[in-house]
């Protein structure tokens, strides 16, 4: 199809110098695409380029211990991927003697890898002919067609896979599917698209009706819920604090993070006073407290919005195993734990 050759084309042009571009092992691909996923390139590639180092085969990354994986990933965000990536590598290197699946259909069954996952690696990898439709692909494919199916839709997802598949370079799918992701990356941007200079310019439907910013179209989500932290940065005279490891399912699981009390609503001094008085960590304790963040951080979530602050909590002693100041760097915290740390100069 000459969509194929145009974009191909314009791909051996104008393709970014990448390192994961350089290879087809699997072990490289699958690492920058767990990376890529939601992060854009100019953000993840530092963190490819320091797991490589850390990690340069899956049997090290397998062998790693967790809470080294999830400090190396900390910042990125979404630590499910980070969890997914240290499982998915313990299973290849036991269960399968390290050698990765050679096609999408068993690509998919690893932990963490999707459809768009499983295709990028089984036609980069394997030239194996199956499409992969990322937000980039979207983007491209709705406003060249002019679809206005919702992407975060079901019935869109279907569509356009399907799509995706007809117009996919039958001979060459590493080259089309790198191809597409990087033109939505860098010429049909979410704003300001370079229409210009864009070879489908005189085919494009949403560039001939005047919808390149009506499309791609999403189904709204639901308003984001509003949730009230309180961090207990308790400090005692020989430089002594607490982190606690969460536990159970959730967005920071197995992270580490000051104790925490939850409020309704923010709390004020007088408050929070009252709240520290049973506490575990502090009943039978002379206590001083201060406020660190007069505002509350808005530290905001795919489905939540965390309004933050951050008391510290002066003791003499900590009635219970504490871990010294100059150690705390050494914890994998979410990103909010981790900009406190830095403010506060631990």
């Amino acid at each position: 199809m000459i969509f194929s050759k145009i974009l191909n084309r314009w791909y051996s042009n104008n393709k970014r110098e990448l390192p994961w571009r350089q290879t087809n092992n699997p072990y490289f691909i699958w690492l920058s695409e767990i990376i890529l996923q939601q992060t854009q390139v100019s953000q993840g590639l530092p963190y490819y380029m320091s797991f490589i180092e850390e990690f340069p085969t899956v049997f090290d990354l397998a062998k790693a211990e967790e809470s080294k994986v999830l400090k190396l990933w900390q910042g990125l965000g979404y630590y499910s991927r980070a969890r997914n990536l240290h499982v998915t590598a313990k299973y290849i290197v036991k269960v399968l003697n390290g050698q990765f699946p050679n096609n999408y259909k068993d690509l998919l069954k690893l932990k963490g890898v999707g459809d768009y996952t499983a295709s990028a690696i089984a036609s980069i990898c394997f030239n194996e002919v199956t499409a992969v439709v990322d937000g980039n692909v979207y983007r491209v494919l709705s406003r060249y067609f002019g679809i206005d199916t919702p992407i975060n839709s079901s019935k869109g997802a279907k569509e356009f896979k399907q799509l995706a598949q007809e117009i996919i370079d039958q001979k060459d799918p590493a080259t089309f599917n790198q191809g597409i992701m990087e033109f939505g990356a860098t010429q049909c941007k979410p704003q300001n698209p370079d229409c210009e200079s864009c070879p489908f310019q005189s085919s494009c439907v949403a560039f001939d009706r005047k919808m390149i910013h009506q499309l791609p179209v999403k189904n709204k989500l639901n308003k984001a819920s509003k949730k009230h932290f309180n961090f207990l940065v308790i400090l005692s005279k020989d430089q002594k604090t607490i982190l606690e490891k969460r536990q159970g399912k959730g967005i920071w699981q197995n992270l580490y993070q000051f104790p925490l009390i939850e409020s309704k609503k923010e709390l004020v001094h007088k408050e929070i006073i009252v709240a520290l008085k049973d506490h575990e960590f502090l009943k039978g304790n002379i206590f001083e407290v201060s406020l660190f963040n007069e505002t509350a951080i808005l530290h905001k979530l795919t489905h939540q919005h965390l309004f933050t602050k951050f008391w510290i909590i002066s003791v003499d002693e900590i009635k219970r195993e504490g871990i010294s100041v100059n150690d705390i760097h050494n914890y994998p915290v979410p990103i909010l734990i981790s900009n406190f740390i830095d403010d506060f100069n631990f």
